[in-house]
């Protein structure tokens, strides 16, 4: 993937480049993770940590445009949607974003955003209308809908927690009306489901490569100490339903955030010691480490073996040897 600038985007249009020198390129051959890296092939021993954003506040639902080649993804807490091409300045694509949290893009390159300002989950169409595709269940207003990822069949997946009614800057403050804090699914011919309950705060989802298992954060710890700190994992079947949940992995420090899969089937984390990857069975392999919390993360760039990790007030990227599923 080509270079990108370092830019911080200002309101009003007026930005600020620099290239980056090499002091703001972080080497990670110096931690304890790395040899694990190195075994599984997921990167190479010249991989550097580079920085594509900064300035933001809280960066959050990257996900990678294959039609433009572009990442986007939200400052929550300045709300707006950023623009983030190859050797371009970094652009808002929407501002204000009603405090838009996870993105991702649907079969036909409609981007689809889950705000917590509106409580809703919404589609932005090619001309720039925005259609609303849930934010009520059973007559109540959503949550604070936090993170989606989209099926092989189109259907739209996401987690419904409370931060975005709790936490003043990421939303409104409101009392929940939904007795929980659940997953749902959005059928592609329209209806909305619950397919996930007993959650404290579902926050990051994604499928793993064949669709057959669901991956879901569980970041009950971030509201209260002694809450729950994993990510559970769920057979799908008929691409409709959920059996067999388990845990498929806990942390001990911070939360397990956002998450994404590569081809191979692992699974990572954004965390607050950066990219934490399991095997598909669960077993650690490693950490990419970020100098600040992550919260979220996503395969992209041209041939898709680029991590982009959106941590705190930066985005980053690596070069990497694995490959998203997309």
């Amino acid at each position: 993937m080509p270079p990108i600038l370092s830019t911080t985007v200002a309101r009003g249009g007026s930005r600020r480049s620099m290239i980056l020198g090499a002091g703001a390129m972080l080497a990670l051959a110096a931690s304890p993770a790395w040899a694990g890296l190195l075994a599984d092939k997921i990167l190479g021993p010249d991989a550097r940590l580079t920085t594509v954003y900064s300035g933001g506040r809280w960066m959050e639902g990257p996900a990678w445009d294959r039609r433009a080649g572009r990442l986007v993804c939200s400052d929550v807490k300045s709300n707006m949607i950023l623009s983030i091409a190859p050797g371009q300045a970094p652009v808002p694509l929407r501002d204000p974003s009603n405090n838009a949290n996870g993105n991702a893009f649907d079969r036909e390159g409609r981007l689809v955003s889950c705000e917590h300002l509106t409580r809703r989950v919404v589609r932005q169409e090619k001309d720039g209308r925005v259609t609303v595709l849930a934010d009520r269940h059973q007559g109540r207003r959503l949550n604070a809908p936090n993170d989606l990822v989209v099926a092989a069949d189109g259907a739209i997946w996401f987690t419904d927690p409370v931060f975005g009614i709790t936490i003043a800057d990421e939303g409104l403050p409101a009392e929940p009306e939904q007795h929980g804090r659940f997953v749902y699914r959005i059928d592609p011919v329209g209806g909305l489901s619950v397919v996930a309950d007993g959650f404290d705060q579902p926050n990051g989802i994604v499928f793993a490569p064949d669709g057959r298992t669901l991956y879901v954060t569980d970041t009950g710890g971030a509201l209260n100490a002694e809450g729950p700190r994993e990510i559970r994992a769920f057979d799908v079947v008929d691409g409709v339903r959920l059996v067999r949940e388990r845990r498929f992995a806990k942390i001990d420090h911070g939360i397990p955030d956002g998450l994404t899969v590569d081809t191979q089937g692992r699974v990572y984390a954004a965390t607050a010691n950066g990219a934490t990857i399991w095997s598909p069975a669960g077993e650690p392999v490693g950490v990419i480490p970020t100098p600040v919390t992550c919260g979220n993360l996503e395969f992209g760039g041209r041939d898709g073996r680029t991590l982009f990790l959106c941590a705190t007030d930066r985005v980053f990227a690596i070069d990497t040897q694995a490959k998203g599923w997309a």
